[in-house]
């Protein structure tokens, strides 16, 4: 079931998709050549507790995982696209980080991720952020009041396919609220006009995974969260979560 959300409740998820926003900078300002995945981690951690926040994928334990998400944010580098864990791993020139951060305020929960480059960027990895953005952009433009869940999907991967990139399989954004995952599921990829209407208070996480080379393929890693290309190929990952309201898409993440 898909839960509409009062503006009263709109405005406490924009509260905490302000932590959100601010644990996503925090760590993003400490990541630099040198610097372990885990001290990013740890810098998003501190400030959702400054806050009075829950981090909301720390101990997170869906069906599929072998174990409990064991960090705050998913840190996924170059090959790895999502749900990457906080290692040691001490960051090298030239690495595309994708930091995924979810957070608990008072009972409602917001969603992000943005993806960057440590040290010297390659061209190639500037174009693919800067694509998955555009994708979001897109994507969150068509959130609008009467349009339906196809017409995000084909925002989304319509722009993706465009520019040759790969859109992950399987994987898209989702509805959410007092839960980090709600009703709907909202494909990165499909046909506009179909799926369900969008209404005035829907809340959505809309997240675009894409992936250079053009293949939508993924293999799991040993730890059985981290999933990465098949080929060695780049990936970055970009999400806001966006309220559907009668004025236009609300991003509730945004800085």
């Amino acid at each position: 079931m898909v839960e509409i959300k009062t503006e009263g409740e709109v405005r406490s998820m924009r509260a905490a998709g302000r932590v959100v926003a601010e644990a996503l900078a925090a760590a993003r300002a400490v990541a630099d050549v040198g610097v372990r995945v885990t001290e990013l981690d740890a810098a998003a951690a501190a400030v959702i507790r400054a806050a009075g926040g829950t981090p909301a994928f720390l101990g997170y334990h869906p069906d599929w995982a072998p174990s409990p998400f064991p960090g705050v944010v998913c840190a996924s580098v170059n090959d790895a696209v999502v749900h990457g864990i906080p290692s040691d791993y001490r960051l090298a020139d030239g690495d595309l980080v994708s930091l995924d951060c979810g957070a608990y305020l008072d009972g409602w929960c917001g969603d992000s991720a943005v993806s960057f480059v440590v040290g010297a960027a390659h061209p190639e990895d500037l174009r693919l952020i800067a694509a998955t953005e555009e994708a979001l952009a897109r994507g969150i433009d068509a959130a609008r009041v009467g349009n339906r869940i196809g017409d995000i999907a084909d925002a989304i991967g319509s722009f993706a396919r465009s520019r040759g990139y790969g859109v992950l399989a399987d994987h898209g954004g989702h509805g959410i609220g007092r839960a980090m995952r709600e009703e709907p599921h909202v494909p990165n990829e499909g046909r506009a006009g179909r799926g369900m209407k969008l209404r005035a208070g829907m809340v959505l996480a809309l997240e675009p995974m894409l992936i250079r080379g053009g293949s939508d393929d993924y293999r799991h890693d040993r730890d059985g969260w981290t999933l990465r290309t098949l080929g060695g190929e780049r990936a970055a990952h970009s999400e806001h979560t966006v309220a559907i309201t009668a004025d236009g898409p609300l991003v509730l993440t945004a800085a």
